[in-house]
């Protein structure tokens, strides 16, 4: 007992020391989702366990700083705590994301084996990655519009290119593409270039199966354009089969850039597998061509905002029903349990009408077993006779005297 009771302490002691979220990350309430990102990844970068290794406060940190930026990069988690603090954010339903290039081979074959599973494992970029671009010590390719590249990156490694648009093109709209045919998975990097001449990481897309690929994109098209993120919620559907369901579009986001400025811009293939390295095919599109596409996709995208909140309404309808339907089957057996029992007990009341002592009757079995004996024993006495006539047959045979003339030659 005082065992439990001090680890409650403990606990409780570190409910009370948390601080608060945009305090740790030094943002304010008012914070847009990339300013939160942004600080987010500075501060990573800067407690990152690479970076100290023998330092247990940056250690400490690095947890402090990835704890609060799991609560504020989810709305509805945001939410939560803006209304009533940590109390409404369950902490142990914290999906954190793991860099695989800290990891250890154990470490890192219980992740694969986990994520072959279908457990959703969030993975970050290297820090080693990052420090090289902010850095500046990066080797970055040219990108030409129109012109696809097919690559092969190491895991927790990046490809750097540089894309070059003009003003006629940041009007039209500007997409980047990667696609995988392997099925490798890999992470689409967009970088902010800092004035002191480095890199720093702006907007991160994760590979995701389409078909018999798997792809990641950015889309600048100078409107509002969402990203669904699918591992979101997923813990808590895989609890609740009906939530797979119904939580399916609440990872569905607005992105934090909706338009790209003329110049020059760095994007970055990760390779994110586990093991092995990642092949991938970049391409980069300006949407002067593409405008019936970019009009269909803001159509349908906005029904998608509207089927989210149906969605919702659905839900609690289908609750109210779901939960009338498992009381009617309840109910349903019971009844059904209950008139069985009556019709037998009615049974047995009209069975005892009687002053004649009970029948024992004979089972088919035992019937069926005295014939067979009888068959059984007949056949044999039959058996018997048939031979001993035989062997009589046999023995007259052989007593039958042959009268041999001997006045013939043989």
């Amino acid at each position: 007992m005082p065992t439990n009771r001090s680890k409650s302490e403990k606990h409780e002691a570190t409910k009370q020391l948390r601080r608060d979220p945009y305090e740790v990350l030094g943002v304010t309430r008012n914070s847009t989702d990339q300013e939160i990102k942004s600080a987010y990844r500075k501060m990573a970068l800067k407690y990152h366990p690479d970076k100290n290794a023998n330092d247990p406060k940056a250690a400490d940190m690095f947890k402090e700083v990835t704890f609060s930026y799991n609560i504020l990069s989810d709305p509805d988690k945001r939410r939560q705590y803006d209304t009533a603090g940590f109390q409404a954010v369950e902490s142990e339903s914290q999906d954190l994301e793991l860099d695989l290039s800290s990891l250890g081979a154990v470490n890192t074959m219980f992740a694969a084996l986990f994520s072959k599973l279908g457990v959703p494992i969030k993975t970050t970029v290297s820090a080693t990655v990052l420090e090289e671009a902010l850095n500046g010590v990066v080797t970055i390719r040219p990108l030409p519009l129109g012109q696809a590249i097919t690559k092969k990156v190491e895991k927790q490694c990046a490809h750097f290119y540089a894309v070059t648009i003009t003003e006629a093109d940041a009007r039209a709209g500007f997409v980047c593409q990667v696609q995988s045919s392997d099925k490798s998975k890999f992470k689409l990097l967009y970088f902010d270039q800092e004035e002191t001449g480095g890199l720093s990481l702006c907007l991160q897309e994760d590979s995701a199966k389409t078909g018999k690929v798997t792809s990641a994109g950015m889309y600048f098209l100078g409107f509002p354009v969402y990203r669904l993120d699918q591992t979101l919620n997923s813990m808590a559907a895989a609890k609740d089969p009906d939530a797979a369901f119904f939580k399916k579009l609440d990872g569905f986001q607005p992105c934090e850039l909706t338009e790209l400025k003329a110049g020059t811009h760095v994007f970055a293939v990760y390779g994110d597998n586990f093991f092995k390295s990642a092949s991938y095919t970049i391409e980069a599109l300006s949407c002067g061509p593409f405008t019936e596409q970019k009009e269909n996709l803001r159509a349908v995208e906005a029904q998608i905002l509207t089927k989210r909140v149906e969605l919702s309404k659905f839900e609690t309808e289908y609750r109210e029903v779901l939960a009338q339907f498992t009381e009617m089957t309840s109910r349903y057996t019971q009844e059904m349990q209950e008139i069985d029992e009556l019709l037998r007990q009615r049974n047995e009341i009209h069975a005892s009408y009687t002053i004649a002592p009970p029948m024992k009757r004979s089972s088919s079995r035992s019937r069926n077993k005295g014939q067979s004996k009888e068959v059984n024993e007949e056949g044999q006495v039959r058996d018997k006779k048939s031979t001993f006539r035989d062997r009589s047959k046999r023995k007259k045979w052989f007593n039958i005297h042959l009268k041999v003339d001997k006045r013939k030659p043989c």
